[in-house]
């Protein structure tokens, strides 16, 4: 845990700019691209020149994005300041096929010849050549043999890759479009390999029963074996190895009877029978002799495996060392080429030098060690070289050489930090690789059903065209029918329609004529009770003047009383004679301004009669008057544009939360009567005629005192 946290610490430490340089070549070819644009996010760019080199500014753990038209953007982090040479998948394509010179199958099957040919490269090309298989030409869909050899391609792709369940799956659609033993056979190992252990059984129980070729019930009894001896039944296991021997012998298959020697040896040393497992690893060591040097080091590795594991190191030291010699000789193999191969030889070291630590003869293994230290720092093959200086520091520790340990440990902890930056960036190529994977996969599946699609429809337009000729007044008389009833359907929906909205339309006049008529006594109460004020204190003048301008108010509101809207003058008239009579009962408690901007044209807005009064009201009556100082009501109204205009009536009164303490339980009922009536009406009126009223209510000061009434109102 310690030494992972330190690894850690030093790949997010800040680093310094230098000048990397590179170079991007073809994964195959090695052939050097120009014009590549090579680019670090918030950072350099730069392009390739002709002979594939480019120079830029980075530091370590930068992330370089390569991209060209020619191949797919690869993404490389920076990990060391050592030059790079980036390899990449030009999308090179037969110069045959892209001068169309195939009829449609010879094209079909150069695709998957080209498929099969890069598999082991590069997946994303494979799946990409099958596609073109798949997308047929002249117009012409794949037949069914076509499909099952182009899914059987893409499920040896995704096999080759470990992607055992897109195996499964591509298996299983070659085998819809046309059934073969040998796909099937391939379909139940990569059941076997993805665990789906009882459906591999099935299907190589079922595969049993068919007229199989020996070399398929070869393959068929190793694979039952392969499921048996996986889910812990050794003995069904090696009956199943020993039956698919007994026909690879008969029938000369030297390649599986060496494969099943071994593959039996194993079953019977996992089943502890040491006796059994020696006697068949030991005919596996026979029967490699025989074999290419590539099959028999191969071989050799799995038996000094099996020696290891039973503790017989000299019997294990000297096959690996063996198998190192035939590795010297295979420098050119794939399988050597392959870092994650046992079948190299700074692993072969290092399990040589584990095999003499096992007899604690540890003198005798740092030579090994610091051999297979060697091979693995020139191979770029950290995981080993990680591995073996820690077990080489161990051995110096052991043996008391405490400044080789110390130094030994510091090499690997080295090491260690540099697998972790490349362990991170192939996490993220992985994941990378297996969205793109999952993209053509689905672009294959969606191609397939297009396909599948297209085939049914031609299918069903050949089965039906006579009886579409045939028919065809019939269908005619039909359609016309069809569209006759959907035209009536249309007609009712739209005279429902216009009576439901007419309906909607009275019932919002009716609801207006309500609250209009539930206004005005409210407000006619109010002002008679200001004249039954004047009365009470015998002020005989002041009520005759109060009474005449009330009956001028009266006069307008009842002219304007069935208006939904009035022109803004007339309100603005109203309200002049509204605040004019409170004020005349309230000269000692309030004073007035009305503004109105000259710039209005007050003709050209209209305005809910009666909407700005109860604002004035509520101002006045519960606002205004429980102050103790004199206050003041401002009413004004503002052009804000040639299309609205906003009114606003603001007072310096006790402010709202204060008024609600001098309320009375029935004051309080009658206040949110009032103002719910004009929320009502507002609502009503803008649902009507399109959001022409807008509306809102605040405080003035920061304290709550003073109220401030904002209403926006546009042009019809």
């Amino acid at each position: 845990m310690i030494n992972t946290i330190l690894g850690i610490s030093q790949v997010t430490s800040v680093q310094e700019d230098f000048l990397l340089k590179g170079k991007v070549v073809d994964e195959f070819t090695n052939a050097p691209i120009k014009n590549v644009n090579i680019e670090i996010k918030s950072g350099d760019y730069t392009t390739t020149g002709i002979d594939g080199s480019f120079k830029l500014n980075a530091k370590i753990g930068d992330e370089l994005v390569i991209k060209n038209s020619d191949f797919k953007t690869v993404y490389y982090k920076v990990s060391s300041r050592e030059s790079i040479t980036v390899k990449v998948q030009a999308l090179v394509a037969s110069t045959r096929l892209e001068q169309g010179k195939f009829r449609s199958h010879e094209q079909f099957i150069a695709y998957l010849d080209s498929a099969r040919a890069v598999m082991k490269f590069s997946a994303e090309r494979s799946i990409e050549y099958v596609a073109k298989a798949l997308e047929g030409s002249s117009g012409k869909p794949p037949t069914s043999l076509q499909k099952a050899m182009a899914f059987e391609t893409l499920g040896d792709t995704y096999q080759y890759w470990a992607l055992f369940d897109l195996a499964i799956d591509n298996y299983k659609r070659s085998i819809k479009n046309q059934f073969s033993s040998t796909r099937s056979i391939k379909l139940g190992a990569a059941y076997s390999k993805h665990n789906n252990y009882q459906e591999a059984i099935q299907l190589y129980t079922n595969l049993l029963k068919n007229n199989l070729t020996p070399k398929q019930k070869t393959l068929v009894y190793e694979g039952l074996g392969d499921v048996e001896t996986a889910t812990g039944k050794v003995a069904q296991g090696v009956g199943h190895y020993r039956e698919a021997l007994t026909i690879a012998q008969a029938q000369g298959f030297n390649d599986k009877v060496l494969d099943l020697n071994s593959k039996i040896g194993a079953a019977f040393a996992r089943d502890g029978n040491i006796q059994e497992a020696d006697s068949y690893y030991g005919n596996t060591l026979e029967l490699s002799k025989k074999e290419n040097p590539a099959r028999a080091a191969a071989q050799k590795n799995t038996v000094a495996d099996y020696y290891s594991q039973n503790g017989e190191f000299e019997k294990e030291i000297q096959l690996r060392e063996e198998t190192i010699n035939e590795i010297e000789n295979l420098s050119d193999d794939n399988a050597i080429k392959d870092q994650s191969s046992p079948l190299t030889p700074q692993r072969q070291n290092y399990k040589i030098a584990n095999a003499l630590l096992g007899q604690e003869k540890y003198i005798e293994a740092i030579p090994y060690l610091e051999k297979s230290i060697e091979e693995a720092d020139e191979k770029a093959d950290l995981i080993v070289e990680k591995d073996a200086r820690r077990k080489l520091s161990e051995v110096y520790a052991d043996i008391g050489e405490f400044d080789k340990a110390a130094e030994g440990y510091k090499r690997y902890t080295e090491v260690f930090d540099e697998l972790y930056i490349k362990k991170e960036q192939e996490l993220s190529q992985a994941t990378r690789f297996a969205r793109e994977i999952a993209a053509k996969q689905n672009r294959i599946a969606g191609l397939e059903n297009e396909r599948s699609l297209n085939e049914s429809r031609y299918k069903l337009a050949f089965e039906n065209q006579t009886l579409i000729e045939q028919n065809n007044k019939t269908q005619k008389w039909i359609i016309g029918s069809l569209m006759l009833v959907a035209l009536l359907l249309l007609y009712t929906a739209y005279v429902q329609y216009k009576n439901v909205k007419q309906q909607k339309y009275a019932n919002n006049l009716l609801a207006l004529k309500s609250l209009r008529t539930q206004m005005n006594p409210h407000f006619i109460f109010n002002a008679l009770n200001s004249v039954n004020s004047f009365i009470a204190t015998n002020d005989e003048r002041a009520a005759n003047a109060y009474l005449s301008e009330f009956s001028q108010l009266m006069r307008s509101v009842l002219e304007n009383s069935e208006e939904d809207f009035i022109p803004l003058s007339k309100e603005i008239e109203l309200l002049e004679l509204y605040t004019k009579l409170e004020h005349f009962r309230f000269k000692d408690k309030f004073e007035y301004s009305i503004n109105v901007d000259e710039s209005i044209a007050q003709d050209d807005f209209v305005i809910p009669p009666m909407l700005l009064q109860p604002y004035v009201e509520n101002a006045v009556w519960h606002g205004l008057r429980y102050k103790e100082e004199k206050g003041k009501l401002a009413i004004s109204f503002k052009k804000m544009n040639a299309q609205s205009v906003m009114i606003i009536i603001e007072d310096n009164g006790i402010g709202r939360i204060k008024s609600a303490e001098f309320k009375t339980e029935n004051q309080k009922k009658q206040r949110s009567q009032g103002m719910g009536n004009i929320k009502k009406r507002i609502a009503i009126l803008n649902e009507m005629y399109d959001d022409r009223v807008d509306v809102s209510i605040s405080d003035v000061e920061a304290d709550g005192t003073g109220t401030r009434v904002s209403l926006v109102i546009k042009k019809d």
